[in-house]
């Protein structure tokens, strides 16, 4: 079996999906009386990333769970609901090359993946209408449920979406050589190098380097 492998932010949706968020919080009619209190929260972990006193992938694992604790105590209609009302804007923001690669590897019987650090409700609302065989994200702890705030995120970035991407594919044959991923940053590296076709979308300067220096496909 071949997959193809898709990050989101930067990739699949050309913007990075926190800034849309932050935005839709702040003018959201009913929850924007949230973002005076989550922008007081979240610049501490932010300045402290800029003085590199914080990792970035602390950093922004911890501005997902603020973003999450402004958000209160939701049921899963009512993530569904929030992230949805996001979806027109995220669809204008699609990369059409990298859609049009989606569904060319749809008609080829290629298990598709999306692999991303986003909430998993999110994507989800997002995606809808793209074909999607497994979805992996940042997943929203739950309670009898309503979010459960109390339990850390785990956020999936780095080397986590390989551990996640192996975890969906345990006891499956796949033809890793013939496979094919997409990523935009340099955190992408490592699910680029699971297999022969790893595809540089508008990489960022590091990961540019590293792609032409092995010849890799650039969109």
């Amino acid at each position: 079996m071949r997959v193809a492998i898709f990050d989101f932010d930067g990739t699949l949706y050309s913007d990075e999906t926190f800034q849309l968020l932050m935005s839709h919080l702040r003018y959201h009619p009913v929850h924007h009386t949230n973002y005076k209190r989550f922008y007081r929260a979240i610049l501490p972990p932010y300045i402290g990333h800029k003085l590199k006193l914080i990792p970035e992938a602390k950093m922004k694992e911890r501005s997902m769970q603020i973003y999450l604790n402004a958000l209160g105590l939701m049921s899963i209609n009512e993530l569904d609901a929030y992230f949805g009302e996001l979806t027109d804007r995220v669809r204008e923001g699609f990369n059409p090359d990298v859609i049009a690669r989606l569904n060319q590897h749809a008609t080829e019987n290629v298990h598709i993946m999306l692999v991303s650090g986003a909430y998993s409700s999110l994507l989800q609302s997002v995606t809808k209408e793209l074909q999607f065989d497994s979805i992996i994200g940042t997943e929203i702890p739950m309670k009898e449920g309503k979010t459960d705030n109390r339990t850390p995120l785990y956020h999936i970035q780095g080397p986590r979406k390989n551990e996640k991407i192996l975890e969906v594919l345990q006891g499956k044959d796949i033809d890793w050589e013939n496979s094919f991923a997409y990523g935009d940053s340099f955190s992408d590296l490592s699910v680029l190098e699971l297999v022969g076709n790893p595809v540089a979308v508008r990489p960022e300067p590091r990961l540019k380097a590293i792609a032409e220096e092995r010849k890799w496909e650039i969109i």
